[in-house]
């Protein structure tokens, strides 16, 4: 029930973004609220096209209306990613251009037939604006359309302005094998570690000093930074209000085990869409919930323990409409987050998918795995590999440590915050 209010919630919270802070808590101050704050001199006279989604809020005020009124600001278009400037399209569904009713401003979708801005969306624009907030995860779209747009923005000669967010995650997990040359794809565009600990502004730093996308090199590019935010902070530590960056990222507990039960969609199991628990419960027909719940907490993985759960997936409008195995009684094990700053959660994962697949009997084995999704999403082939020839999660996530570390030492180059 309390998910169900959450989820419901979303519309009222995404709309009005209350300013809900604690006075004891840390003063951060995102990049828009500092651009505002700054009376938008770095698009100062400018023709602006906004990158955005619901996210973008300044106190109760979505930073598209505050552009629209600005004197020195001149909004003429707006760019929509997955999920729709206003946050509520399902996860893959296609989206059209619009008109957006607050601004008239047109809106343009990236995330339909078109995934880059075109010569003729950029037409008339000086400076091209991206605010969204991230989760921190590879294969969430977000930062793979800010990517195309960077690209798209060099290739017009125009400004690019990252208004920078906090990464929820925080700055310090990194996890995840780094993505191959050859594996590229909207749900992996850079070579990167799953969760990378970065933000999207010095993500964009690193995309045009590694040249990750063509052209980009000679970028004019500038970040507004975020005020009071350090790399040791998690989303649970800040008193930010949450406000779901999409419908199936309810809460911050959901966006930290996300990078991990995440994979359960290149599966034949469920990773808990048609639930107000995505990601955070996964389970199948044929599992045993205790028996998996007993084998994963035998492993005590930090910050986490698993609980055994039954749950049957229906069609939720604007968070889930058609979700895998709908209406089918499941079985499996819920996530328990017990110290949000030790969990590992690409590892914890690992450990998931992996009891999964040495439990499922040998038919729903053979069908457990979509080997081309999972390589999409995990930026190899490897892990497949991995699975299906007996490694133990250990082994896999062994596999992966001299990747992290070389980028690591790669990303301090642009680091940004302490």
């Amino acid at each position: 029930m309390i998910r169900a209010l959450v989820f419901f919630a979303f519309a009222f919270v995404t709309a009005c973004g209350t300013d809900t802070r604690d006075d004891t808590l840390p003063d951060i101050r995102t990049g828009a609220e500092r651009l505002v704050e700054q009376g938008f001199g770095v698009i100062d006279g400018m023709r602006v096209g906004l990158i955005t989604n619901h996210t973008a809020v300044v106190g109760d005020r979505h930073l598209a209306d505050i552009l629209h009124e600005a004197e020195n600001v001149q909004l003429v278009a707006l760019f929509g990613p997955e999920h729709g400037i206003r946050g509520d399209v399902d996860a893959g569904a296609l989206i059209d251009d619009m008109v957006d009713e607050q601004t008239g401003v047109p809106v343009y979708s990236l995330y339909g037939e078109i995934r880059k801005p075109t010569p003729e969306m950029l037409e008339g624009i000086d400076a091209l604006v991206f605010d969204i907030q991230d989760i921190g995860a590879r294969f969430y779209t977000y930062i793979s359309t800010m990517g195309l747009a960077m690209e798209a923005a060099a290739e017009q000669g125009l400004r690019f302005v990252v208004l920078d967010r906090i990464n929820p995650l925080g700055g310090e997990k990194v996890e995840g094998f780094v993505l191959e040359s050859g594996f590229e794809s909207f749900v992996g565009q850079f070579p990167i570690p799953v969760t990378h600990g970065m933000t999207v502004g010095e993500l964009a730093l690193m995309i045009r000093g590694e040249e990750f996308m063509q052209g980009v090199a000679a970028l004019d590019l500038s970040v507004v930074e975020v005020r009071g935010w350090t790399r040791d902070m998690l989303w649970s530590d800040t008193g930010l209000e949450w406000i779901p960056p999409s419908p199936n990222i309810p809460d911050f507990e959901t966006a930290l085990v996300y990078p991990g039960s995440c994979y359960f969609e290149t599966t034949s199991a469920s990773e808990g869409r048609g639930t107000y628990e995505p990601f955070l419960q996964v389970g199948a027909p044929w599992a045993d919930g205790r028996k998996l719940a007993s084998l994963l907490n035998d492993r005590s993985l930090p910050g986490v323990r698993f609980e055994p759960v039954t749950f049957t997936p229906e069609s939720i409008p604007g968070m889930s409409a058609r979700p895998k195995l709908l209406g089918q009684k499941l079985h499996g094990v819920r996530y328990v987050v017990e110290d949000p700053d030790a969990v590992e959660p690409v590892a914890a994962g690992m450990h998931l998918l992996k009891v999964f697949y040495t439990s499922a009997p040998d038919e729903e084995r053979e069908m457990l795995l979509n080997k081309g999704w999972l390589a999409r999403l995990g930026g190899t082939d490897r892990l497949y590999d991995m699975l299906s020839s007996g490694a133990k999660a250990i082994e896999i996530i062994n596999a992966w440590e001299h990747e992290v570390q070389a980028f690591r030492k790669l990303r301090s180059f642009y680091i940004i915050y302490d």
